[in-house]
């Protein structure tokens, strides 16, 4: 069973359920009862369902938030790896230095000035950048250390190529789009619920009243617009940069 299904099933029930318990209390009132002695509750309804919408909202930002914040550390965990590479690889002799040190940057240039790209326009990454890490992994891993200062700095270059290919497929699995469609429903269905909520009160032509809820509709839509731009990690407006890679390796600019 689909969740749209169950979702759909769940909502259709609670609101007969609900309807249900109306009809039949209403079936049951005496016929000298006086509602005016009972408060009205469109109010309260409307107040309610606002402050629901609200937490909800929050909780979608806080979500997408969080997210980019994670996508944005992968990031520098991914840049701060390959950097320790670069590094680490100076007490190996120079022409097995400078290969580790070429594959490095080879594979760091493509991630900022073509993988980049290619993953926020089709939310996942490229061959090509899988097959430069897997060249820099052949780099470190096939060099045999001639004696134990070189064994010593071995195994930790082995190590920092782990941590950058975990951090390169956790930026994989960030590229998408975060948010899942149901919660979408949710959130546009709420907008429009509580903003037609409004109508049920007894607002009126006054200036004051129409800019109220003009910049009531504005705030929702820009809320929406805001977990939008941050549900793609890398792909929209406020995404993640990187920030990281250009910093620790400068020369890849020029």
């Amino acid at each position: 069973m689909s969740e749209w299904l169950v979702l759909s099933i769940a909502m259709a029930a609670a609101c007969a359920v609900v309807l249900t318990i109306v009809v039949i209390n209403n079936r049951r009132l005496p016929e000298d009862d006086d509602p005016s002695e009972t408060p009205d509750v469109i109010e309260y309804m409307t107040m309610m369902i606002g402050v629901i919408y609200a937490i909800v909202l929050g909780l979608a930002i806080a979500g997408v938030w969080e997210a980019r914040g994670a996508a944005q550390e992968t990031v520098r965990q991914e840049a701060q790896a390959m950097h320790e590479i670069s590094a680490r690889a100076e007490v190996y002799p120079p022409a097995v230095r400078d290969r580790i040190r070429a594959d490095v940057d080879a594979y760091v240039s493509y991630v900022v000035h073509d993988e980049w790209t290619h993953m926020s326009e089709t939310g996942e990454l490229s061959d090509e950048g899988t097959a430069l890490l897997e060249k820099v992994r052949r780099s470190v891993t096939d060099y045999q250390p001639a004696n134990d200062f070189e064994g010593q700095a071995y195994q930790p270059l082995v190590d920092q190529v782990g941590v950058a290919d975990d951090a390169r497929g956790a930026r994989g699995q960030s590229a998408g789009e975060t948010m899942p469609g149901v919660v979408w429903f949710g959130l546009i269905i709420g907008a429009l619920v509580t903003v037609g909520l409004i109508f049920t009160l007894q607002i009126r032509r006054t200036g004051r009243e129409l800019l109220l809820a003009g910049l009531f509709s504005v705030l929702i839509a820009f809320l929406l617009f805001l977990i939008w731009d941050f549900d793609a990690p890398f792909g929209r407006g406020i995404s993640a940069t990187a920030a990281p890679f250009l910093d620790l390796f400068p020369q890849i600019t020029q």
